[in-house]
């Protein structure tokens, strides 16, 4: 065969396996490049990446410009007599830091030459002065003063390494990072650019970067291109990196560099690699490496071509920093962001910020990050695990963000069309993790759709939420609304109210209007399925009329087990009694990988989809929910929604459709730093917007949540897509003991207000969503709600205790 054919069949072979043995590297080395092999690596990159290209907001911090490496092209490494000090003060580190922070950053890049005290006594003697052995041990303590002092995450380039010393810093970084540059050994070699730099040696830095995977370290490495290197030096130093992946997962970004010529170095004069090597050795890398793993290319060493880069098979920029230069390559400036996320939107593509944490190992931070910077980690992210695009708080901020828009993506109409007419898990995730041109285009669509449906209608219930006991004896590591041992820390006393008490609160409701009444509580040990029977019986001693509105999924469950029956026939005797409809909450998020980590002894998706459905075929209609904003990303949130819409279509008992977003303040997952503090604003937008959407022509009610969203995000949704903004409610106390600030009655007065500025048309509905009310009704309603409630009696009385129970 022909060397050419030979290469040829071993590209073909890589595109479609993505597996090429090691003895096929030379003949892949000799193919050319060509459209086809660019497009073939922007095509993988697509396939693991879809539109998003990603650079890190980031300080860079150089500790020491002193090292003991003489690499022929660099001019980062100094002596000490051309250095103010031999290192930053810790004083110095946290400055830069903090200006950082101040700037938007969130990384704080720590760069550094190798172990200078082994060749310079003035950084022996500065060591020592300070207190520290070595230079390593000093990088320690800058990354633990910056992680305590600011809120930017430590990412730590700081040599070849022993095992000890990675131990230690990595309870003080986020992520660490060595390049290879190459592991040709000749380019140690005398004349060579490596040529009296011991750490250059590819056997020390491939010991680090084994070590690395060994101790679950998130970690960067790369090659640097055109320093005397051939192209398959360049595919054998991939094919170890990808190897050591595979053993030990740990491998987060590749970078490929470009040598550039500095002036005072040994190379000032040797030639740089021409832009089509560069593109060709990015194609190359993208092939041969798991698609997993980040490529990245520095974009200030390449500023000529952008628009290529873009399309080259890289998902990422590197670090980007508003504050201070690139020390390892001055004379190079940083591109601004504004222009970078132009030249991405030309290509389909949107650029987003990230952590020194790729996305991926989010779902093992317990493995790849200490505790503490697992929770400084989850503070600053999304449901993509990207950095939040706004600082709301659901619950707690009163005014919304300022939201980016730009120009929509040309295939954003093909997108909203595939979730309208075929729905996949894939196409809802594709129009929730959108870019901030497309926002605006799918709230609009949403909206137009909520009024093809309702006109300018938007709808509200006279109801009030009573909630029986907060005892339960589930363990929701979200909720901070139960009670039991352990959780005195949390707002409120253990009660559990009495018959007459109930009885009181739906009467004073029905006095103020109310055509229902909401009744949740906890899964108290004690309770049994006649305790929920008795009470839909004492509501209806007093009232035939009201709408009673209880028992989730879950106390449905508890119940029927107490009295040995199936779910069917309980419900059945809840209908008996006078039960109208289910709240369809409990659901959180219907995936068993998230339940298993925030409800872990609920019921399971599946059980949860069955009683409603159970309640469907006896003649309950139920709502439904989604909690959001903790530990799920928007797969899960878009499966979800799917199983809703499957659920919808089998037994049209869905009257509406209620996203919850996560109210995190008291949550115990939260306060153990196990979770994000709820979703954004813009991702919270986007569920509301997506699920009408979705559901147009299929549960035709979605619903906003004025306790989590507050007046100021109940009147962004008006425009996105809701058409109604929930119950009055009276007595909120769930969302209320998560720590939301918001209230708990809802101020209709101020609802009419925003609903005449908006020109819509405020009504009022029954459970079932009839209209049933004239305007001079409404302004009754008003008028009752200034009339003050009656204190409510929260105090503890022992249930009989359940019997049977399963």
């Amino acid at each position: 065969m022909k060397i050419q054919d030979q290469s040829n069949s071993a590209l073909k072979n890589l595109i479609a396996t993505g597996h090429l043995p090691f003895k096929s590297l030379e003949s892949l080395s000799n193919i050319a490049l060509s459209q086809n092999l660019i497009d073939a690596a922007y095509l993988k990159k697509v396939s693991y990446y879809r539109d998003q290209v990603t650079y890190s907001p980031k300080v860079f911090i150089p500790l020491t410009f002193l090292c003991r490496d003489v690499c022929h092209y660099c001019t980062f490494a100094q002596t000490p007599k051309k250095v103010k000090s031999p290192y930053l003060s810790i004083e110095e580190v946290i400055s830069l830091a903090k200006d950082g922070e101040a700037h938007g950053c969130h990384e704080a890049l720590f760069t550094l030459g190798d172990k200078p005290e082994l060749r310079y006594k003035a950084a022996r003697e500065a060591l020592e002065f300070m207190g520290y052995s070595s230079t390593n041990e000093y990088l320690g303590a800058c990354a633990k003063a910056v992680l305590e002092n600011t809120s930017l995450i430590p990412h730590l380039n700081s040599g070849c390494l022993t095992i000890d010393e990675i131990a230690s810093l990595k309870n003080v970084s986020g992520s660490m990072g060595l390049m290879v540059e190459s592991l040709s050994k000749k380019l140690t070699e005398k004349g060579q650019p490596h040529h009296g730099s011991p750490d250059k040696d590819p056997k020390f830095r491939m010991q680090t970067l084994v070590e690395a995977g060994k101790q679950k370290v998130p970690f960067t490495t790369g090659i640097l291109i055109g320093i005397g290197e051939t192209r398959l030096d360049r595919l054998e130093s991939l094919y170890r990196i990808k190897e050591l992946h595979q053993q030990y997962d740990h491998i987060q970004e590749v970078i490929v560099q470009n040598f550039k010529a500095k002036p005072n170095t040994l190379m000032a004069n040797a030639p740089e690699p021409s832009f089509d090597e560069l593109l060709w050795t990015i194609a190359m890398a993208r092939l041969i490496l798991p698609g997993d793993i980040s490529l990245q290319v520095p974009p200030n060493l390449n500023l000529k071509y952008l628009d290529s880069l873009f399309t080259s098979g890289i998902n990422d920029l590197g670090g980007i920093s508003p504050v201070t230069k690139d020390y390892v390559n001055p004379e190079a400036p940083w591109p601004e962001i504004q222009n970078l996320a132009r030249i991405a939107l030309q290509s389909n593509q949107s650029l987003k910020a990230r952590s020194t944490l790729y996305p991926k190992y989010f779902s093992a931070l317990k493995i790849f990050a200490s505790k503490e910077i697992s929770s400084k980690l989850l503070s600053k992210v999304d449901a993509q695990f990207l950095i939040r695009s706004d600082t709301w708080k659901s619950g707690i901020s009163t005014e919304i963000p300022q939201i980016n828009i730009g120009l929509p993506t040309s295939n954003i109409k093909q997108k909203i069309h595939l979730v309208e007419t075929n729905p996949s898990t894939a196409s809802i995730q594709n129009l929730l993790e959108c870019s901030d041109g497309d926002f605006q285009y799918i709230i609009d669509r949403a909206n137009e759709i909520k009024t093809n449906t309702h006109g300018a209608d938007v709808s509200f219930v006279v109801n009030r939420n009573i909630n029986y006991t907060n005892i339960c004896s589930f363990s929701c590591n979200f909720c901070a609304f139960s009670k039991g041992r352990g959780h005195d820390d949390l707002r409120g006393k253990p009660y559990n109210i009495t018959h007459s008490e109930i009885i009181r609160r739906t009467e004073e409701a029905i006095s103020r209007g109310a055509t229902e009444v909401c009744l949740q509580g906890g899964i108290h040990p004690n309770y049994s399925g006649q305790t929920y029977i008795d009470i839909v019986k004492a509501i209806r001693s007093i009232s035939s009329d009201i709408h009673i509105h209880a028992f989730s999924p879950l106390e449905i469950d508890h119940g029927r087990k107490t009295l040995n029956i199936s779910t069917r026939d309980f419900l059945l005797e809840l209908k008996s009694a006078g039960l109208n409809s289910l709240p369809g909450t409990a659901a959180e998020i219907l995936h068993d990988d998230i339940r298993s980590i925030i409800c872990p002894d609920k019921l399971s998706s599946d059980e949860w989809l069955k009683i409603i459905k159970a309640a469907h075929e006896v003649g309950l209609p139920t709502t439904s929910t989604m909690m959001f904003g903790h530990v799920e990303n928007m797969f899960h949130v878009a499966d979800h929604l799917l199983k809703l819409l499957q659920l919808q279509s089998e037994t049209n008992g869905i009257t509406e459709f209620v996203p919850l977003p996560f109210v995190a303040e008291e949550a115990p997952i939260y306060r153990r730093g196990l979770a994000r503090p709820g979703p954004t604003f813009k991702e919270t937008i986007l569920v509301h917007a997506v699920s009408r959407i979705l559901f147009q022509n299929s549960i035709n009610n979605i619903q906003g949540s004025w306790v989590k969203m507050g007046l100021s995000g109940l009147k962004f949704l008006l425009s996105s897509g809701i058409n109604d903004v929930g119950g009055i409610l009276m007595n909120e106390s769930i969302t209320k003991s998560a720590g939301a600030s918001f209230g708990q009655e809802l101020s209709l007065k101020s609802v009419l207000k925003i609903t005449d500025e908006l020109g819509l048309n405020l009504v009022q509905r029954n459970t079932l969503y009839k209209h049933i009310n004239k305007t001079s009704d409404i302004n009754n309603i008003i008028q009752s709600q200034t009339i003050p409630l009656l204190p409510i009696n929260n105090e503890y009385h022992k249930p009989l205790k359940a019997l049977n129970k399963l």
